[in-house]
């Protein structure tokens, strides 16, 4: 069953509450509205005549952690592989920690219930995927982006219409927009559970005449059954769309997404010890996810000097590592006599690149390679920090 609400599109909605008379002049658009309290733990403050949250005065920090499905997983393991094991004494609880870190407590909840505990103080730090943060952070300022490519979760939150009939034609937002069939009496009809970044695209887009509905199940049978012309949704390989002859159409990804660490700031300026529990994940989530896909190659060479063996080296585009080869000499015992012949020479390598710098390594006279992978690659201090510290002005 669809369940359709209206709502006034132009102008922001606490201002269509607090101006009655604007009313009238406003195209009707339909949404769903989801209205939540604050939490009690989430003491209010009066400042100028104006309230303002600020952090409860518990003492732990609370990251949030989604409690089901294939986000929950991805992010259980990516903590793992960082050395940061989530340890649950009881699975039906929503509470745990990780012991590598005291003082953090760990919660599952929802996605959508994290972003809004995050806005309302009941946590300090979530991991969701970027689109639940701007569908249920609605471009809250206090909400902060630590990490933004945690690197699963990938999908895109897009607008799909029918291949066939009026719309078989239609490959642009800039068409779909012209088309002459929408009209204050025949809107274009979308089916989209993101009522807050669907109709603000659709209004950036230039589209006038829509209204929005809700639909239980899956989104993509919506415009076979009649009950939208569009739908916006979540969209990873697009199969499923195309199975249902639905299109995806130039300029119409709203957002590319995938699984983000994000704060409150009001927590991370506030909150005793969150500011350092936040460098601590950082700085493991960044040395982790440049390792990722990353090999050590060691080989001997024969050479008169580490000078000559490096130029031998950076001629082969393939093996300058990261800020170049590490070369240091391989002593043995001849005749008595102690003699460096052979350097040792030490260089990171990708994945994909790998089997090619074996193969310019052995072209220039390297023998006995070893390889392993890399688990770790710290910096001396990661980029995202320094930006986390510019953006709350410390």
């Amino acid at each position: 069953m669809t369940a359709i609400q209206t709502f006034f599109l132009p102008g922001s909605v606490s201002n269509l509450l607090s101006s009655q008379s604007s009313v009238t002049s406003c195209r009707k658009f339909s949404l769903k509205f989801t209205v939540s309290c604050c939490s009690a733990t989430s003491p209010l403050a009066v400042v100028n005549g104006n309230v303002e949250k600020r952090p409860s005065d518990r003492t732990e920090v609370r990251i949030g952690l989604p409690s089901k499905g294939r986000m929950a997983a991805d992010s259980l393991d990516l903590l793992k592989d960082c050395q940061l094991s989530v340890r649950q004494v009881n699975p039906r609880q929503y509470v745990a920690e990780i012991p590598q870190i005291p003082n953090l407590e760990v919660w599952f909840q929802r996605p959508k219930d994290i972003v809004r505990k995050l806005v309302a103080g009941d946590l300090d730090l979530g991991i969701v995927g970027l689109d639940t943060v701007c569908e249920y952070g609605q471009g809250n300022e206090d909400l902060i982006i630590v990490h933004d490519a945690l690197e699963y979760g990938d999908c895109r939150l897009s607008l799909a219409i029918p291949k066939y009939g009026i719309f078989e034609n239609v490959n642009s937002m800039k068409e779909l927009a012209e088309m002459p069939q929408w009209t204050p009496e025949r809107p274009l009809r979308v089916a989209t559970g993101f009522t807050y970044m669907g109709p603000k695209f659709m209004k950036e887009n230039g589209l006038k005449h829509v209204t929005f509905s809700t639909a239980d199940g899956a989104l993509e049978a919506a415009p076979a059954m009649g009950i939208a012309d569009a739908i916006v949704d979540l969209v990873s390989s697009g199969t499923t769309l195309r199975e249902n002859n639905l299109k995806e159409i130039a300029g119409g990804v709203i957002v590319q997404s995938q699984a983000v660490l994000v704060a409150g700031r009001k927590s991370l300026m506030q909150r005793k010890g969150a500011l350092d529990i936040t460098h601590e994940m950082l700085e493991r989530l960044e040395a982790h996810l440049r390792a990722e896909g990353q090999f050590t190659v060691t080989a001997n060479m024969r050479g008169s000097s580490a000078e000559e063996v490096a130029e031998r080296i950076l001629s082969q585009t393939s093996l300058s590592g990261l800020q170049g080869p590490t070369i240091s000499p391989v002593f043995c015992k001849r005749d008595g006599w102690v003699t460096a012949d052979y350097f040792a020479i030490v260089i990171c390598v990708p994945k994909k690149a790998l089997y090619k710098s074996v193969q310019q390594l052995r072209a220039i006279g390297g023998s006995g390679v070893l390889i392993s992978p890399l688990t770790y690659i710290f910096d001396e201090e990661t980029p995202r920090w320094r930006q986390l510290l510019s953006t709350l002005g410390l």
